[in-house]
Parts: structure tokens; sequence; C-alpha cells
């Protein structure tokens, strides 16, 4: 298993899918599309019915039940893009057997060292698929897909395990926070669902920032220099106010945990306009609130010594707190637990410090949990993921699937 799912990733991982944060368009790019449609060829190949893939970029597919059980109908997803903080273009994945702990030679100039990078430590002895040091890998989320293919074949080939109906849905635009937005809940059809998109060994997850993303747009008058005083506003220097007034502590650099922080991810601009966007995240509601009413009254006070024209702050909500909408049911929380314990696999519960699809769908009516991949030090050329981490996460669906139906009447 660990080898069937090894080559997936790297198979997967060589395809372009960069999302784009400024496309209007679902999917982002029409790249993703490319992936896409390999994933679609290869469940029809491996068996599952009705697979369907949309205009948006939405692929669903089932595995009929194999139990006369009356057992919920669960989902596992996965999505395809990868961030647009780093190139996905031309990935060469690394394989490197049996690792000795030591530094890794990514290229002729870059080196990845447990010395800056410990996390490294704990994959002493196993598998590890890197990048080529020019781009990142995408195992975030192509360990995902990867894992659920590889669950499915194991479960088409083995029909001994029984099972409910399950649903399998790779979606498009996760990294750009706009996954779930055009995915049709009512059609996908399961009870409850599982991203695979967490991070290291063990990572359950069932709480997420509330997030959203703000734009900030300051607008000057320009003066020739030498005939500027009193007449010139500089948007670059407003723009500079405006960031300078923001909480110098809640950035990301400096919180974990359930600490929120307001991060400035863009800036540019010239003396007559100038454009800032950041994203805000916090756990905490109020927190968020806060947040977003600070933004605001930062702009108001630009706008009364600079002119109602000199600035404009656009906030829109992205993502809530899924906590409140799986607490409910926290059932398939506890399942996914039992399943790693029974795969001693000690439960890592805790609250995702990022985006997952997980968050806006538990809100349009399908719990969501979140479970892990394997990806490490995601979005960057220093990404890795662990084989043997990923064959646990395909173990870990395979028991999910096992305990529902052990539990269906």
């Amino acid at each position: 298993m660990k080898e069937q799912v090894i080559e997936r990733l790297i198979r997967y991982a060589k395809i372009d899918t960069e999302s784009n944060p400024e496309s209007s368009t679902t999917p982002s790019t029409e790249k993703q599309f490319d992936l896409l449609k390999v994933l679609k060829a290869e469940l029809e190949e491996i068996g599952l019915t009705e697979v369907t893939l949309d205009e948006n970029g939405y692929l669903f597919a089932t595995l009929p039940a194999n139990t006369d059980k009356e057992v919920p109908t669960i989902g596992f997803l996965a999505h395809v893009d990868t961030s647009p903080d780093f190139s996905g273009k031309n990935v060469n994945p690394q394989r490197i057997d049996n690792y000795d702990g030591g530094d890794i030679q990514l290229n002729n100039e870059l080196i990845m060292s447990p010395s800056y990078f410990p996390n490294l430590k704990n994959y002493v002895g196993q598998t590890l698929i890197t990048t080529d040091g020019t781009t990142l890998l995408g195992a975030d989320d192509k360990a995902g897909i990867a894992e659920i293919m590889t669950a499915m074949e194991y479960l088409v080939q083995h029909p001994e395990i029984k099972h409910g109906k399950l649903r399998v849905a790779f979606t498009p635009d996760e990294e750009i926070g706009r996954g779930p937005h055009k995915f049709d809940v009512k059609a996908f059809g399961a009870d409850y669902a599982y991203t695979m998109d967490g991070g290291p060994l063990g990572e359950l997850q069932f709480e997420s920032f509330n997030a959203a993303g703000v734009k900030v747009t300051t607008r000057g008058t320009s003066v020739h220099p030498g005939s500027a005083k009193g007449k010139m506003v500089n948007a670059i220097t407003l723009a500079i106010k405006f960031q300078n007034s923001m909480p110098a502590d809640a950035v990301p650099e400096k919180t974990e945990g359930y600490e929120g922080f307001i991060h400035l991810m863009n800036f540019n601009g010239h003396i007559e306009e100038a454009k800032l966007s950041y994203i805000i995240r916090d756990h905490d509601r109020e927190k968020f609130e806060a947040k977003k009413a600070h933004f605001l009254e930062v702009e108001k006070m630009v706008k009364e010594r600079f002119g109602e024209n000199s600035i404009t702050v656009e906030i829109e909500d992205q993502y809530y707190n899924m906590r409140e909408k799986i607490e409910p049911v926290k059932e398939i929380v506890d399942i996914a637990y039992k399943a790693m314990e029974n795969l001693d696999i000690s439960p890592i519960v805790e609250p995702v410090r990022g985006g997952t699809d997980g968050s806006q769908l538990s809100y349009m009516g399908l719990p969501t949990p979140n479970i892990f991949a394997g990806g490490e030090n995601m979005h960057g050329k220093f990404e890795f993921v662990s084989g043997e981490t990923m064959e646990k996460a395909t173990e870990v669906i395979l028991e999910i699937v096992r305990l529902f139906e052990a539990q269906g009447k």
C-alpha cells in the first residue's frame, strides 16, 4: 500500500494545479482540470460508480454499499489545487529511502537540514518525498488525493471489508478559500465527511479559524516633488501609516495555538494609489469581529484626516469556525479518534491554523472534520511528506469505514 500511495502522489504532483486568487472563474485556473480529468479516468478504472465532473471542477464518485446494515453515507474529500504562495510548475519530486536523519541536498545550492527543520528527526528510517528546491511539492493536498484513491481501490479489491455507501469528492480552489463555493452538498448526498488535508501523523481537527480577507486601497495626489509642499498626498505613505496601525504582535510569526492574527499578504503601489491585501484569522468569534472592526476604525481615522476618497477598506468573510456545526455530531470525531487508536496512532486533536474546506462545508450542512494527510513545511520549497505517514492515513480511512459499518443496524 505504501508504494501505491507514493506512486500516486509523485504522479499527481507533477501536474501543475496552482490556483489564482485574482481570477473570478471556478476553478480559478483551467489547469486544475488537467488533474481532475486524470482522477476521473482513474476513479472509473478502479471501479467506482456515479463518477461526475462538472464545469466548475467538482469531481464526485460513489463506492456503493456492500452491507445490509443501515450505515450513514460517508464522504472523503481532498483538493486538487496547490497554493499560489510558491510555484507549482514543473514539480520534480525527489524520493529518499531509509532517511538517515541528516541534511537533505535538494539541489546543488539548497539543503534542508534538521538543524533548521527539527521535524525531520521524526522520520528517520522512513521514505521521504521532497521537492528539488525550486517548487513546492503539492502534498497539500495531493497526498490526501492519493490516500483516498488508494483506500477506495483497496476496498474494491477487498469486498470482505463491509461498508456503507461512500462518496468521494476532489475539489478546486481550496488554497484561495473558495473550495466549497459551488459544492453541491445535496448532490453529494453524504451524511458526514472527512477532509484528508491535515499535516503530520495523528492530526485530527474539528475547530478552525474564523476567516476574512481584506483589500485596502489608499489614494493620493501626485505633484512634482519640487513644488509639492502642502499639495502632494502620497498613497504609499498612507498605506504605510495604515499598516503601522495594525497590532504589531498579532501576526503569524508571533502567534500559535488559539491565537489569532492579521497577516499582510501583499503591498504594492505608487504615489497616486497603493493596495494592500490582508487575511484575518481567529478561532474566537468575538475577537474575530474585533479585528475586523479595527480595520474600519483605522479607515475612519484616515478619512477624517485626508478626505473621504483617500482610502477604501473592503472586508469579505471567508469561513467560520466549524466546531459549532460539528459538536452536535461529535461522534464522527470520536470514530476518527478510535480509528487512529486502533492503528496505534496517537491522535493529536488541535485547532486548524489554516483553511480547510470542512469549515465552509460544515456550515453548508455537511459536518466535515479534518484528518492528517502527512505533509510538512507546506506551501514552499522545503515541503516534504513521509510515505509511511501516507500509508497510515490510508489505513485510517479504511478503519473509519469499518467502524461506521460495525455500528450500523
